[in-house]
């Protein structure tokens, strides 16, 4: 007589649909570069609060990693503040913005850079001491590379790489630039064009932690304080949700195993996923892993372009 396993269908089903949605969870956590500059940018203060306003709306704990350069100054600071006031983990991004794979800048200088950012920053509530490497270069050369890390660990400081990159700063530019002539409905279209590229790239380097990892991470997405995710935020963070992604804290996902290794790989930076793939000789990566030339045909091909 044949056995029946009917009554075992739905429990079956049930371990199925948990084991799929384990397999396939997701989770990042945003993190923002460089802060406004009140004095450069009229809208600043306007800007800050409505990234501030779409995080405390949907309840995320992100990271704010300013440069001194980009803020200008005690204004840009207090609007760094706020961040720190609303709970935000706050970081360092040096004083200059200067890239360390720059031949130009040397160790010396540089360690002198991010000194001085945590002198300004490291009163304010929330500031841990991580640095966000300006442009994720970091190094040129073994010498500054490994400099760079051995100071980090003398005085009790963390990398604060990212997984997930992504080129809104150059979204943002044209964004900016279809408002300033006053084209509104290019201005939504490339909107949702950046919405669809921060979603390919979250797709894209999920897809590269797991073939060189195994596994998928809680991802750290860089971005920007700019104009575009002013704007976008909300639409970002919806965006993400309904396509999979939980969002943790900044906090949480840096406790990651992922973000205390440090890839052997030279020019040294870039997406720490990205460096691991580099070191393992993953084909097809291309370099630098972001840029401008890989979106501006997109938007040209889309009409989207200025």
């Amino acid at each position: 007589m044949a056995f029946r396993f009917l009554p075992f269908r739905p429990f079956a089903v049930l371990v199925l649909a948990l084991w799929t949605s384990w397999c396939s969870a997701r989770t990042l956590a945003l993190t923002f570069d460089d802060g406004f500059n009140p004095g450069k940018q009229p809208e600043a203060v306007q800007w800050n609060a409505q990234m501030l306003e779409a995080l405390r709306d949907h309840g995320i704990k992100a990271a704010l990693f300013p440069s001194l350069a980009r803020m200008g100054g005690a204004g840009g600071m207090a609007l760094a503040a706020a961040w720190a006031r609303a709970g935000h983990l706050i970081g360092n991004h040096t004083a200059s913005h200067r890239s360390l794979a720059d031949p130009k800048v040397s160790l010396d200088w540089f360690i002198a850079d991010v000194r001085a950012a945590d002198a300004a920053a490291k009163n304010l509530a929330g500031f841990v001491p991580m640095l966000r490497f300006p442009y994720l270069k970091e190094g040129d050369t073994p010498a500054k590379r490994d400099g760079m890390r051995d100071w980090m660990a003398r005085n009790n400081y963390r990398s604060a790489p990212v997984s997930i990159d992504a080129s809104d700063w150059y979204y943002n530019i044209v964004y900016a630039a279809h408002l300033k002539a006053g084209d509104a409905g290019k201005a939504a279209r490339l909107k949702q064009a950046y919405l669809r590229h921060l979603l390919d790239r979250a797709q894209y380097y999920d897809g590269l932690a797991r073939e060189v990892l195994g596994r998928s991470p809680v991802h750290v997405m860089l971005l920007h304080t700019n104009q575009i995710n002013a704007a976008a935020l909300p639409d970002v963070i919806e965006a993400l949700t309904a396509h999979g992604w939980n969002i943790a804290s900044a906090g949480s996902a840096f406790q990651d195993p992922l973000y205390a290794q440090a890839p052997g790989t030279l020019p040294a930076g870039e997406s720490v996923i990205w460096a691991h793939a580099k070191a393992l000789g993953v084909a097809g990566l291309r370099y630098p892993a972001e840029d401008a030339a890989y979106e501006e045909p997109l938007l040209r091909d889309a009409g989207l372009l200025p």
